[in-house]
């Protein structure tokens, strides 16, 4: 009895002597918010998210059983649950368990998900083309079809791709019908929004296709509402035409006529990747009669410029193809450079294939010419200052359709290597020695008054 006794007056004294020291000075009751200071509050904030990126980043280690003293095999046989009871699940992990012989990671996906392109947070918000996969909305057929041949760049180019659309939204109004207690200039936008929107989901969409619509926007809106429908959807299809005959089609053949009378007889031309209009630019001056040869400078992952080397070739053209690595070699023997753009822009600069840009800074750099060949439609009366702002990613691999037709030299995705291939990419306007246009030739400090001398309806933003 008096070892019991002595025991409990122990115990008694362990937790009065507790007590007391929780109530010392020294050990001070936690404060609440509200007698806290500014100070102490951001620095109790910076703790916890400090320990809420520690648990975030720190690797999930298996618990060890209660009955064993190693730890328990995930997804093995023989693994017991922990004391007490059930264990509890949090809302943010995944309910699944991982079967017989699959990885420890993959009870936590979205850890691997975070590491893998974590490098490439920068680029995040470049565009990259992908089948739509669930289409929103009443989507014509022909819509569905040119968004899939947009995200499999089955269809590329600026001109190309504006052209393709421009005649799918002419199938699409002539097989609108306008609802009842509706008129056709207020509604078929209406009806239009959402194929736009398609188009865009499956590719980003270029300046000129947004100058076109524009366009197409305002011509709708002027639509007299008197016209019976059929007649009014006809005049719409007519107004589409012409403006694909006279800012596309007739201006290229202007700007090949301007920029053939450049290349004289025996000269050496350079260009880079493909542009169409400079292809016409080359055909047209030696069906002329002017004998040149032309050096077809190409990258990957596109490798445009073997169509271009097909089609000039084919005109028995001399010609000569490389990658971009081997540009020095060839520039001692340049006389002149001819690239293309996907837009320009009112402060000059030219946004255009990646590669564009150092191709034109090098010739520059050898006093040789850099001539533009734009259309104006292609004009935009914003500025760009580089060429991260705003871009758009290729897929890989590369074409996304062909898998099994890839290059076998090309890269391929894997667990501890991102592939990054902006498509575009910005040339200032010091680089730039003219541009040529359906307009004339200027230079590129003269770009931002060309929407204002043409009419800013017919130019676009």
């Amino acid at each position: 009895m008096s070892t019991t006794t002595e025991t409990i007056t122990l115990t008694a004294s362990l937790k009065l002597t507790t007590q007391q020291d929780m109530s010392s000075p020294s050990h001070p009751p936690p404060k609440s918010q509200k007698q806290m200071t500014k100070a102490e509050r951001r620095e109790q904030q910076e703790a916890q998210r400090a320990a809420k990126a520690a648990a975030k980043t720190a690797p999930v280690q298996p618990k060890p059983g209660p009955s064993h003293g190693r730890n328990a095999s995930i997804g093995g046989k023989g693994t017991t649950p922990p004391s007490g009871g059930t264990p509890k699940k949090s809302g943010k992990e995944p309910t699944t368990k991982p079967g017989k012989g699959e990885p420890k990671e993959a009870l936590h996906p979205s850890s691997q998900l975070d590491e893998t392109p974590r490098g490439l947070r920068i680029f995040s918000h470049f565009g990259t083309p992908k089948p739509p996969a669930i289409t929103k909305g009443d989507i014509h057929p022909a819509v569905v079809r040119l968004g899939l041949q947009f995200a499999e760049f089955k269809i590329t180019g600026a001109n190309a791709r504006c052209i393709a659309m421009l005649t799918a939204f002419k199938t699409v109004i002539q097989d609108y019908v306008t609802p009842r207690n509706n008129t056709l200039s207020r509604h078929l936008m209406t009806h239009l929004s959402p194929q736009i929107t398609h188009l865009v989901s499956a590719r980003p969409m270029s300046i000129s296709m947004g100058n076109a619509i524009r366009q197409l926007k305002l011509d709708v809106s002027g639509s007299d509402i008197d016209l019976p429908e059929q007649d009014a959807k006809d005049t719409l299809c007519d107004t589409i035409d012409n403006y694909i005959r006279d800012r596309i089609l007739l201006a290229d053949q202007v700007i090949q006529e301007t920029a053939g009378k450049k290349i004289n007889d025996g000269d050496v031309i350079l260009t880079y990747a493909r542009s169409s209009v400079v292809e016409k630019s080359l055909l047209h001056a030696w069906e002329s009669g002017k004998r040149f040869s032309v050096i077809v400078v190409d990258s990957r992952p596109m490798l445009e410029g073997k169509a271009l080397l097909r089609s000039l070739t084919t005109a028995s053209i001399p010609c000569t193809y490389l990658l971009l690595p081997s540009l020095p070699s060839v520039l001692p023997h340049t006389t002149t450079l001819f690239v293309g753009a996907h837009s320009l822009h009112a402060n000059g600069a030219v946004f255009s294939r990646a590669g564009t840009a150092m191709v034109a800074m090098m010739a520059k750099s050898r006093n040789i010419p850099v001539v533009v060949c734009c259309e104006t439609y292609k004009f935009a009366e914003g500025i760009r200052w580089d060429g991260v702002s705003k871009n758009e990613l290729a897929p890989t691999p590369f074409p996304p359709s062909s898998t099994s037709n890839s290059d076998p030299h090309s890269l391929k995705p894997r667990p501890n290597l991102s592939i990054l291939s902006p498509l575009y990419d910005l040339t200032p306007p010091s680089c730039i020695t003219a541009v040529v246009t359906e307009v004339g030739i200027i230079p590129p400090s003269s770009i931002s008054s060309i929407p204002g001398a043409l009419g800013r309806t017919m130019i676009g933003a």
